[in-house]
């Protein structure tokens, strides 16, 4: 059956650019113009340009969550993208030859080649249509108006096992580029946070639930010593929205709206990103609070560091009747630190960031991580290899631990996640205490689930990762019921610690 758009009876042409910071006006330009002149009445075309120039002719949306993308996927004649191994390989999964357009550094559309390199080996397959010229890619077009199942796979041609291959390609020649050793130049930041009128700030607040604890939050953001505007935007998850909680008065507002987006922490924090007007954009989660001068002090370390995008702090942990402080004495934490450890003092509700290297550099949190355990750490990564994440080795945030975390017992979820980062990583692969940690997470996990083959095999991994990893013989014990993990838990919280 031949695919046909959602909104019409023509063929599909879907472009995807993914999230990328750097810009791809280059290939939005080409096929805006293939379609003005050869598509308009013949095709229907939508193009998710992100930081790229919006197309004139063609459909425009500037981002697509995972599940969106994937559902024009299926509906597409022919996706047309760069040379992303994720888009390249789902859209192969979903039975379409991908037409591809690579990256090229020469022109700013990206920091290197190896978007070049892994074009070259997976043609060499014949694993996609590559464009390297517009006329090239008008002709690849054309043959879909003609023929609207031209980049249709025959049957047995696409499947999972390609996917995945595609993927492991890329991610391959990925890591082989990040172990140069080069570090790209910083960009600059922004004029208003490097001196003049205080920065505004939006601070997104995702709730679901939990409207005393809420307030609590709410009432710590709004008393900042900060002499700029704070405009807290609370989004209602999952959740009856509550405009008790709107405030406006001169310097703070409060508002509310819905998650618009995946339901799931996730997508709410993308939703008030999305919304969000400040020149600053900063998380708290509902069930922490803020200490009077956590703004004043990551302003102040922003404005120190003109390229980072993304400033922490330190946090005391609140757990039963125990208060502990977790700091690091650190000014700056890179991309190879986060690899190398978690670094559970990186705390979500500390983060603050510049809006414009969030929205054109580091990109939204991510909407596919499974049950959107971990999104943070994942975000995290991202942002260190954008800059350096600056670092106030202060306390300033509260963060209560406790029976009120949703993933207190979601075991599986936990397991489903940190295996997804560890494919979504390659770099781990390259530090073997960072890789036997999270493998050793994933065992006690598997364990913890009660999965007990998965939980010995995931613990094997971890040895041979990093024979020193605890998490490992901790995931053995629970696994032949040695000790029971909430009793580890419990113990690792007292002490400000997690598994």
């Amino acid at each position: 059956m031949r695919p046909r758009s959602p909104v019409s009876d023509r063929p599909l042409v879907l472009v995807t650019v993914g999230t990328d910071h750097h810009r791809f006006d280059r290939l939005i330009e080409w096929v805006d113009r293939w379609f003005a002149d050869a598509g308009q009445g013949r095709v229907h075309c939508v193009v998710q340009h992100g930081a790229s120039r919006a197309p004139e002719h063609a459909e425009p949306r500037d981002f697509l969550d995972h599940v969106e993308l994937l559902k024009l996927m299926e509906q597409a004649a022919v996706v047309v993208t760069h040379a992303g191994a994720s888009t390249i390989g789902e859209a192969r999964r979903l039975g379409r030859l991908p037409v591809i357009v690579p990256r090229d550094p020469a022109h700013d559309e990206i920091v290197d080649g190896h978007q070049i390199d892994f074009l070259k080996r997976i043609e060499e397959k014949g694993l996609v249509a590559a464009c390297g010229t517009e006329a090239e890619l008008r002709a690849q077009l054309d043959r879909l108006v003609d023929d609207p199942d031209a980049f249709l796979l025959a049957e047995g041609d696409s499947g999972a096992a390609q996917a995945a291959a595609v993927r492991r390609t890329g991610q391959l020649i990925d890591t082989l580029m990040s172990v140069r050793g080069e570090t790209p130049a910083r960009p600059a930041g922004s004029p208003a946070a490097e001196g003049g009128e205080p920065p505004s700030v939006t601070v997104v607040v995702a709730t679901r639930n939990r409207p005393e604890l809420l307030r609590v939050a709410l009432d710590s953001i709004l008393a900042q010593d900060y002499a700029g505007d704070i405009d807290c935007l609370v989004v209602h998850d999952q959740s009856e929205i509550d405009d008790t909680v709107a405030v406006d008065k001169p310097g703070r507002r409060v508002s509310v709206m819905a998650n618009t987006r995946v339901p799931g922490l996730a997508g709410a924090r993308n939703s008030g990103i999305l919304a969000a007007t400040g020149e600053l954009v900063a998380f708290c989660d509902d069930d922490d609070r803020w200490l009077p001068g956590k703004l004043t002090a990551q302003v102040d370390v922003l404005r120190s560091a003109p390229g980072a995008g993304l400033a922490c702090t330190g946090i005391r942990i609140l757990y039963d009747d125990r208060k502990v402080d977790r700091t690091l004495d650190r000014g700056e934490v890179a991309f190879a630190d986060l690899l190398r450890s978690r670094l559970t003092e990186l705390h979500p509700s500390t983060f603050l960031l510049r809006r414009d290297a969030l929205i054109e550099r580091i990109g939204l949190v991510s909407e596919e991580v499974p049950g959107s355990h971990g999104e943070d750490y994942e975000f995290l990564l991202r942002a260190a290899r954008d800059a350096a994440i600056v670092n106030v080795p202060d306390v300033h945030v509260e963060v209560l631990w406790g029976k009120q975390s949703y993933f207190a017992q979601r075991w599986r979820v936990i397991a489903d996640a940190l295996a997804w980062l560890l494919e979504e990583v390659p770099e781990f692969r390259l530090v073997p205490a960072g890789h036997g940690r999270i493998a050793g997470q994933i065992a006690f996990a598997e364990a913890a689930a009660g999965r007990r083959r998965s939980a010995l095999r995931w613990a094997r991994r971890t040895v041979r990762a990093n024979w020193r990893e605890p998490r490992a013989y901790l995931a053995v014990a629970i696994a032949c019921r040695l000790v029971g993990a909430d009793r580890i838990v419990r113990f690792l919280h007292r002490r400000g610690r997690g598994i």
